[in-house]
């Protein structure tokens, strides 16, 4: 399998079809073999009876269904994970996003990139409740992460299934795709998309979902400055809390000695509070060491990834991310 369309849908009756003859429109004429793999999120109107009988009616059709509504991004993840394409598209099941984008990121992977991450340049949404948020939220995460993006709320995105697969999703990180893979080493590139009304239903976003992206984005700041180490973090505050600590009693000692009436003054209070301080965030950057030991450890997991090994693997796959390779790195000089 060359090519997995992994669509997330929740209640999308009216758009599952259109999408479907859209997506094997643009895959009629390509020689890549195409599997278009439906995640149904617990739909609760018609969507569940139409993707049965589009499944019916092309093998190449899969549908996921989910036992409840978890989320856009459990249902992403669920596509991912089942995924069998060398390459994994993620889009949007409200026909927003344009299928007829797919063929021009393919050619970006073909050319060596590990992920291409749509940009809605001229986006059909509301101003007010939609782009202005959805623009300071970016403008935003680019400056926490130091990740350069317009767009990253373009569920659009085409990526090489290994390094989707590498990424845990959960809360809103799909929408942090394109940043946990540049983090793991992936080579990203943005591309303008095309970007259309909703023709069918309601938007299931608002602004509180750009609330909880934020959240979000102090969790993703976490994982990529401090997961390998989190006593860079905790032990420089407990650090600092030293400090404070240090300076403090000494001026306590010297106004005392000094002769200066004590009464009422915080200091030597503070002083305790902070060497306490101290200690609590040495001990916690100490414990994060030995969960992040624990966990790298118990699970065989890396804190690497391996685009590519020219010993190990002489196979097709292998001989594809070889030239990829060097065409980047072409490029790069």
């Amino acid at each position: 399998m060359d090519v997995t369309i992994v669509v997330p849908v929740y209640n999308e009756q009216e758009s599952v079809r259109p999408l479907y003859e859209e997506v094997a429109r643009v895959f009629a004429e390509r020689e890549e073999r195409v599997e278009i793999l439906f995640v149904d999120d617990g739909s609760t109107d018609g969507t569940a009876e139409e993707l049965r009988r589009i499944i019916a009616a092309d093998d190449r059709v899969r549908v996921i269904w989910l036992r409840g509504n978890f989320g856009q991004t459990a249902a992403m993840d669920a596509g991912i994970r089942a995924a069998r394409g060398r390459v994994v598209v993620t889009m949007d099941g409200d026909l927003q996003n344009d299928p007829a984008d797919i063929p021009e990121m393919l050619a970006l992977i073909d050319q060596g990139y590990d992920l291409v991450h749509g940009w809605r340049k001229d986006r059909k949404d509301r101003f007010v409740t939609r782009i202005l948020p959805s623009r300071i939220a970016n403008w935003l995460i680019a400056r926490v992460t130091g990740f350069p993006v317009h767009d990253l709320g373009c569920t659009l995105k085409a990526i090489r299934r290994e390094v989707a697969q590498e990424l845990s999703l959960y809360g809103e990180m799909h929408r942090f795709i394109p940043i946990l893979a540049h983090w793991r080493g992936a080579r990203c590139i943005e591309m303008v998309t095309h970007h259309r009304p909703r023709r069918f239903g309601t938007s299931k976003y608002g602004l509180s979902r750009t609330l909880r992206v934020l959240l979000d984005l102090i969790t993703v700041k976490f994982l990529i400055s401090y997961t390998k180490s989190p006593m860079r973090l905790f032990g420089g505050i407990g650090l600092a809390c030293a400090g404070f600590s240090f300076v403090s009693g000494a001026a306590t000692v010297t106004m005392k000695v000094g002769g200066t009436d004590m009464t009422g003054n915080p200091l030597l209070l503070l002083t305790v509070f902070a060497g306490l301080a101290s200690i609590q965030f040495f001990s916690i950057g100490m414990l994060g060491e030995l969960m992040m030991r624990t966990y790298y450890e118990s699970q065989d997991h890396r804190p690497y990834a391996i685009r590519w090994d020219s010993l190990s693997d002489t196979s097709d796959g292998a001989a594809r991310a070889r030239a990829a390779h060097e065409a980047v790195s072409r490029r790069a000089a």
